[in-house]
Formats: structure tokens, C-alpha cells, sequence
């Protein structure tokens, strides 16, 4: 039996707020990651900063954000009040110290509990900060938290605001980078909440003038049934429309201008609230998922105080529109706002309301028509998880521990042989298995039928549990785990046409990726390199020199479980599934799995000359 240590007086530490911050991180930031995922921790540092700069505007100091990003180093500039000078340290280095515990100086703002920058000075190698105002300059620097140059305060002729600068530590997130793709909708996020302001980042200017209606237009990359409809008044605004040919349900949804991708109070208010007008307009007692079947919205709600589920502040969960419980309910108002205007929208402009009226009967027509198999479906899908034939779970769902919900991992793979390595090699806890048998059916230009009557993609879409929406999603992370080869691209290509087909916000809100590993091994007696590319297997035989031992993996299957596991651990490498506005899913589905024979042979012969050349 093994000893137990002594519980004394020894065995109580007191940690500084620095250190605090870096021994438990996810109660601050979520996941670290290394930037693969758009919510991965340093993308919250950068959120952080611009919460601040962003609260600046919305008490009418400074219309411009500068941004600026080069390689690991982060610059975020606003032109607000500036902090004040002889507070410039406490703002940055001591927790629970800040201007927005006093409501009149910031007034519906997102940061409340002084710690974001606090967080970001602490998570970050270097960081400075620099206060302009009243004609003088205030700046200190800091390694980890720790404070290394406290400058005296100068003269200063800058314009008056606040200059961030850091480099997140590279000891807490690994060999991270930045997709620039993920700030850049972040940044557009934060003009469509905030008409007027203007944010340069990387020399690029995102400006919105219409809001809500701008986010749908430009995120929306399918044909819709009628325009963007866009309503609202005082402190909630809201914009949808619904798509003609996708499934589920779409929503952009944010709080003070803080983006809760986790959705929460009024997220699901509005939801009910959309369903009442819809069902009280046409008077008819329609099914809630007919209603909310393809439709894609925006929501945007400002109240006193918000009280968010986490720090990452993702989900709402506050229930009323001033702090301690006061003012009018959330559900209150959102539901009346939306039953006026909405009500209002469609009485005036009756060809919305047909088209509308049409998309629902649709949707109440093949849900009639798939029920019976449905219902099979899922007794089969049941027998099938209860035999667990195809997936191999994990032990961490959504549970109420956020750090590791945002952890959960499902690998899709093919063959016995890769998932059995993968199963082998895998964080139980986390990362869960779910196993193909051959080539998937191409969906391309299915019906919602077809994902009942596959058996594989009846399973895939319950182990993922998205059937009504992403509400439920079991894994936060969905990659797409297949060989390096012709088969393997193959495969991958059907299994992201099932997703765009019928649950095209899986790919969109970020969940989808592809597992990238290693092409070569090239080893010698000291030293083993595992190379992605033939750069890097050129790079490694130089390094190595003396004619190392080289390995060309085939598939998965061929590594064992004990190197895979370097591969979906700690240094996983993993490549975003990014839709952009340019990206028509009709378009790319139609011209790589529909019936354009000769345009894909014309493409493919293109291609293969330019490399030839």
C-alpha cells in the first residue's frame, strides 16, 4: 500500500495571481490549443484586449480599432479614454481591479470581473502596455506576468487611448499559430455588432452599415427562399432567413457584442419566441422543427451586467436585462420585440410569408414521410451503440466541466486496422473512435431520407447526436481520420459532402478537421524524425545524413499504437475545414460530386500538366 502524504500545515500554498492563471488556465481562457481551432485560447487573449477597446466605443470614445499581427506577436490599438495613469499597472497586473465595476463609466459592457487582461499579461511571454492621455504616456512591460520595466510617465503627443502588445507564451500553447481567418471573422463580428466603428487589421478596413443584415449576407454561402428579413428596436435586434436547401439550424448569436457561440438564455428565447409569431400568424399549430428547419439567424441583445456560464463568456445565463434580477425578463422582452415586428413584417410583405408558409409545408412533408423510417433508424442505432460496433466512445461528454467539453475529440476513420490503432493509442477520456466499413454513399443531391436509410451515416449522425441541431453536439472536435492516399481523398470528399449536404453548420461553426500524419519516418541509431511533406522528409535526411532508415507509411494502419500516439496527443496536427463567403457549398458539391464529368476531367488534366511542367 502505498504511503499517503502528510496533510499539514506544509500542504497549504498560496499562489499570485500570475501563477494562479497559469496553473489552471481553462477557467480563463477554455483550451489552450495551439490555434487550430477558432476557439482555442489565444484567440481569447486576442478577444480579450478588444472587449476592452470595444467598450471604449460603446461609451462614445474612439471610432477606430488598429490590429496588427505579424507572425506570433499581437498589437491591438483603440483610441478611447486611455487608462488611467496611475492605474496602468493594477489594470494589468492585479486581479479584480477595474473601471467596469462601476456601471456609469462602462454602461452594458461584456468585461465584468477584471480579469481578461489580467489573464492575457499572465499567459503571454512578453507583453506591454501603453496608456495615452492628457498629453502624457504611461508604459510597463512584463514577462509572464511578472512586471520587468516600469516606465516613468513621459510627455506624449499620441492621440489618447490605449496600446496592447504581446506574444503568447509559447511554454502554455506549444508551436501554436494564428489562422489569420479566425481573426478576420472575429473582426467582422465585431462591426456587425457595432455600426459606426471602424477596426484596420493587417492593413485590411472591415466597417459594417447595416449590422445584423451584413453578417447573414456575408456568411450565408447558399440560395435562400426570400430575402434577409431585419427587425428589432432599443436593445435587441435580430436578422434570418431560411436556406433552400440545407437541414438544421444556423444561429450567430451575441451579448453586448461578445459572441456566444454556446448560444444560452436569449438564443433560446428567441427560438421560442420565433416559433409563437410563426404559429400565431398563419394560425396553424406547426411542428417547432418545420418552422426551424434551414433557418439561418442572427441575434443581438444588450443588457446591464451579463452573467455568462464561463469566463470565455460563450453561453448567457442571465434570465432578466438589469443585474440582481431587476428589469423585465429576457423572455419577456425578446418575445415581445420579435412578436411585434416580426408579426408586422410578414402582414406587410405577404410574398415573404408565402415563401415562408411553402418552406414549412415542405419541411412538414418530408418529415411525415421519413418518419416511420426514423423510427427504425434509430432502433437500429440503438442495437447498434448498445453492440458498439461502430463506435468506441469516450468517457467525457457534456458534462459541467467546460475545459473538457471543449476537449472531446471524435475521430472518423476507415478499416480495422487505423481505427485499431488509433483506439489504442487514444485519450479514453476525450477522443472517441467511430469506425467506417469502405467507401461512404456520395449524398450528393440526397434527400434527408437517405441519412436514415445508410445505416453508417443513421450511426454517424447519432453518435454525434445532431439530428435536431447542434445543441446536443457530443464532440466538439469532428476530424476526419484517413489515409494519406487516392482511397483515403476519396473518402474524406464523401464524408465532407454528407456534412454539407445535411448539417452544413457542423462546418461552419468550426467542429470539422482533418487529421494530418506523418508521410515518412527517417531514423538512425540517435534520432527520429517523422516528416508530413517531402520537404520536411528532405529537411530530416539532411539533418540526419550518414543514409538514415526510411519509412514510407502507406496508411494508418501501418503505424503502431505506440508512435501513433504522438500523433493525436499533445502535438496533434489537424487542418481546418473553412467555408468563406466565395465558397458556394451548391457550387463545390455540384462540380466535384455531381455529374460534370468532363469540367473535373478538364480540371484534374490541367493540374496534372502544371506539375508535370
Amino acid at each position: 500500500m502505498e504511503a499517503v502524504e502528510k496533510y499539514s500545515d506544509d500542504s497549504i500554498r498560496s499562489l499570485s495571481w500570475d501563477e494562479h492563471i497559469r496553473l489552471r488556465p481553462g477557467m480563463y481562457i477554455g483550451k489552450l490549443g495551439d490555434g487550430t481551432s477558432q476557439d482555442d485560447g489565444i484567440y481569447v487573449l486576442i478577444k480579450e484586449i478588444i472587449d476592452n477597446s470595444i467598450d471604449e466605443f460603446l461609451m462614445g470614445n474612439g471610432r477606430g480599432i488598429e490590429i496588427r499581427i505579424k507572425e506570433k506577436k499581437v498589437s491591438i490599438r483603440d483610441y478611447g479614454r486611455g487608462m488611467p495613469l496611475g492605474k496602468v499597472i493594477d489594470c494589468v497586473a492585479k486581479m479584480n481591479t477595474g473601471g467596469k465595476y462601476d456601471s456609469k463609466v462602462f454602461q452594458k459592457s461584456v468585461g465584468l470581473n477584471g480579469v481578461g487582461t489580467k489573464a492575457v499579461n499572465a499567459l503571454s511571454s512578453y507583453f506591454r502596455v501603453e496608456s495615452f492621455r492628457e498629453g502624457k504616456c504611461k508604459k510597463a512591460e512584463f514577462e509572464c506576468g511578472k512586471i520587468i520595466q516600469d516606465h516613468p510617465i513621459v510627455a506624449s503627443d499620441e492621440q489618447a487611448g490605449t496600446l496592447i502588445t504581446f506574444i503568447p507564451d509559447a511554454e502554455m500553447f506549444g508551436n501554436y499559430n494564428f489562422y489569420l481567418d479566425y481573426i478576420e471573422k472575429m473582426v467582422q463580428n465585431y462591426c456587425y455588432l457595432n455600426k459606426g466603428l471602424s477596426i484596420n487589421f493587417n492593413g485590411k478596413k472591415f466597417v459594417s452599415k447595416n449590422g445584423l443584415y451584413d453578417l447573414l449576407d456575408n456568411n450565408i454561402n447558399n440560395e435562400t427562399i426570400y430575402p434577409i428579413v431585419h427587425l428589432g428596436e432599443a436593445d435587441f435586434e435580430f436578422a434570418f432567413t431560411h436556406s433552400a436547401k440545407n437541414y438544421g439550424e444556423e444561429y450567430y448569436s451575441f451579448v453586448n457584442g461578445q459572441h456566444t457561440t454556446q448560444g444560452g438564455t436569449h438564443q433560446q428565447t428567441f427560438r421560442e419566441a420565433f416559433i409563437k409569431t410563426i404559429r400565431d400568424f398563419y394560425k396553424k399549430d406547426f411542428e417547432p422543427s418545420d418552422i426551424r428547419n434551414s433557418i439561418v439567424a442572427a441575434i443581438s441583445i444588450r443588457i446591464q451586467e451579463p452573467v455568462f456560464e464561463s469566463q470565455t463568456k460563450t453561453k448567457l445565463g442571465s434570465n432578466t436585462m438589469e443585474p440582481n434580477g431587476k428589469g423585465a425578463s429576457i423572455r419577456t422582452y425578446i418575445g415581445d420585440i420579435v412578436g411585434r415586428t416580426l408579426d408586422n413584417y410578414l402582414h406587410m410583405n405577404p410574398e415573404v410569408a408565402e415563401s415562408l408558409n411553402r418552406k414549412i409545408l415542405e419541411s412538414e412533408k418530408e418529415r411525415k414521410e421519413i418518419a416511420g423510417i426514423k423510427k427504425l433508424a434509430k432502433e437500429s442505432a440503438r442495437k447498434a451503440n448498445l453492440n458498439n460496433s461502430k463506435l468506441r466512445d469516450c468517457r467525457v461528454h457534456f458534462d459541467s466541466n467546460h475545459e473538457r467539453r471543449l476537449e472531446t475529440t471524435l475521430f472518423i476513420t476507415e478499416g480495422d486496422s487505423a481505427s485499431g490503432s488509433i483506439t489504442k493509442s487514444r485519450d479514453v477520456n476525450t477522443q472517441a473512435i467511430f469506425s467506417l466499413k469502405g467507401k461512404p454513399l456520395n449524398s450528393y443531391g440526397k434527400s434527408k431520407r437517405t441519412v436514415y436509410e445508410n445505416e453508417e451515416f443513421n450511426l454517424l449522425q447519432t453518435a454525434l447526436n445532431i439530428e435536431d441541431g447542434l445543441d446536443g453536439l457530443r464532440y466538439n472536435n469532428v476530424v476526419i481520420a484517413t489515409d494519406a492516399d487516392v482511397d483515403g481523398m476519396h473518402i474524406r470528399l464523401l464524408l465532407l459532402t454528407f456534412f454539407l449536404q445535411f448539417f452544413p453548420d457542423l462546418v461552419k461553426t468550426g467542429h470539422v478537421y482533418i487529421l494530418q500524419t506523418p508521410l515518412f519516418r527517417i531514423r538512425n541509431k540517435e534520432k527520429t524524425i517523422y516528416c508530413y511533406s517531402e520537404e520536411e522528409r528532405l529537411d530530416a535526411m539532411a539533418q540526419l545524413g550518414n543514409r538514415p532508415e526510411i519509412t514510407r507509411f502507406k496508411g494508418l494502419g501501418e503505424i503502431s499504437p505506440s508512435e501513433f500516439v504522438n500523433f493525436i496527443g499533445k502535438n496533434i496536427r489537424l487542418e481546418p475545414v473553412i467555408l468563406k463567403k466565395e465558397t458556394s457549398i451548391k457550387q463545390i458539391l455540384e462540380y466535384y460530386m455531381g455529374k460534370n464529368t468532363p469540367e473535373r476531367q478538364a480540371f484534374v488534366c490541367d493540374y496534372l500538366r502544371d506539375v508535370v511542367d
